[in-house]
C-alpha cells in the first residue's frame, strides 16, 4: 500500500505530511527548543502531535497552527493536549505572528517539522515578523538547512542564504534521518534554530531593495554581476562598494548585499 496509514490518521501528499515518530529524536529535539512555563509557544503543523505532547508536558499552554481540518479535530479532542492547546485552523503563511505575540504580551517561541512545499515562503513569511519572535527550531529537508547556513562562495549560498543570515542567527542543531518518520521520506532532514538579531548587523533602509537586489543576483547565478546588476549598478558602481563586477551571485556577502541595497534606497525615484 502506498498510502500509510499512522495512527489511524492518512498522510495527505498535498500537506507534504510525513510524521515524526522516532523517540530518542523527539526527545533530542525537545531537549534543544527547551520549552519554559510561561513562554509564548507556537507549533506550526503540529500533525499527529509528536512534538506537541513532550512540549506540551513541559508548559501550562501553548498555540498550535494546524491547516488539516482533521488533525484540528483530532488535538480539540485529545485527552491530555486539549486543555493545553490555543489551537488556530489556519493557513500558516496567512497567520498574523505580531497579532500572537501581542496577545501573550511577550515574543514567540516557534517550532514546527515544516512540509517542504512551504518550508520556504513560510520562512520568508516569518522574517517579516522578527520584531515578534524570539526564536525559531525547524525540521527540514537537510537541503533546506545547508542553504539557510551556508556562506559565500558555496553552491547552496542563494537567496534564502542572504535573506535568513540578514534577519537571524542560524545555527544547525541535529540531522534526522529517514527512518525516524512515517511515511519515510526519500531525503534527510534536520533541525535548525534561527534566532532574530535583537540589533541587525547590516540594516537595510528598504527590504523591498534587498529582495529585488537578490533576486536579481541569483536568478540569474551562472552570470557576472556585470551582467546580473547591470540594469542597476555600473561596474565602477560596484567597485566604490568594495565588489568586483565579475564575481557571480554566490561570491557575494550579505553584507555587500546589503550595501549595495542601502546605496539602491538612497536614489532619487527618478533614476529608478
Amino acid at each position: 500500500m502506498n498510502n500509510r496509514v499512522h495512527q489511524g490518521h492518512l498522510a495527505r501528499k498535498r500537506f507534504g505530511q510525513n510524521f515524526l515518530h522516532d523517540s530518542s529524536i523527539i526527545d533530542a529535539i525537545v531537549a534543544a527548543i527547551y520549552p519554559q512555563p510561561g513562554q509564548a509557544i507556537v507549533e506550526i503543523g503540529p500533525g499527529l502531535g509528536a512534538l506537541t505532547e513532550p512540549v506540551a508536558e513541559r508548559v501550562d499552554e501553548m498555540t498550535v497552527i494546524e491547516l488539516d481540518r482533521d488533525l484540528a479535530a483530532r488535538l480539540a479532542s485529545h485527552p491530555f493536549l486539549q486543555s493545553k492547546l490555543n489551537i488556530v485552523q489556519q493557513d500558516a503563511m496567512t497567520v498574523d505572528f505580531a497579532a500572537l505575540s501581542a496577545a501573550r504580551g511577550q515574543p514567540l517561541r516557534v517550532f514546527g517539522n515544516l512540509p517542504y512545499n512551504i518550508s520556504t515562503p513560510l520562512m520568508f513569511h516569518l522574517f517579516s515578523y522578527t520584531h515578534a519572535i524570539r526564536d525559531m527550531h525547524f525540521m527540514l529537508q537537510k537541503e533546506v538547512v545547508n542553504r539557510l547556513v551556508a556562506g559565500p562562495n558555496s553552491k547552496a549560498y542563494g537567496r534564502l542564504s542572504v535573506m535568513a543570515q540578514y534577519y537571524c542567527q542560524i545555527i544547525p542543531v541535529l540531522e534526522v534521518p529517514p527512518a525516524s518518520f512515517r511515511p519515510a521520506p526519500k531525503v534527510d532532514s534536520a533541525v535548525v534554530r534561527l534566532v532574530p538579531y535583537a540589533t541587525l548587523p547590516f540594516p537595510v533602509k528598504d527590504l523591498s531593495k534587498l529582495a529585488t537586489l537578490t533576486s536579481l543576483a541569483f536568478n540569474q547565478r551562472r552570470k557576472t554581476l556585470r551582467n546580473s546588476l547591470g540594469n542597476l549598478f555600473s561596474a565602477q558602481q560596484l567597485a566604490e562598494q568594495g565588489i568586483d563586477a565579475t564575481l557571480r551571485a554566490e561570491n557575494v556577502s550579505v553584507e555587500h548585499y546589503c550595501r549595495l541595497a542601502n546605496v539602491l534606497a538612497e536614489r532619487p525615484v527618478s533614476q529608478d
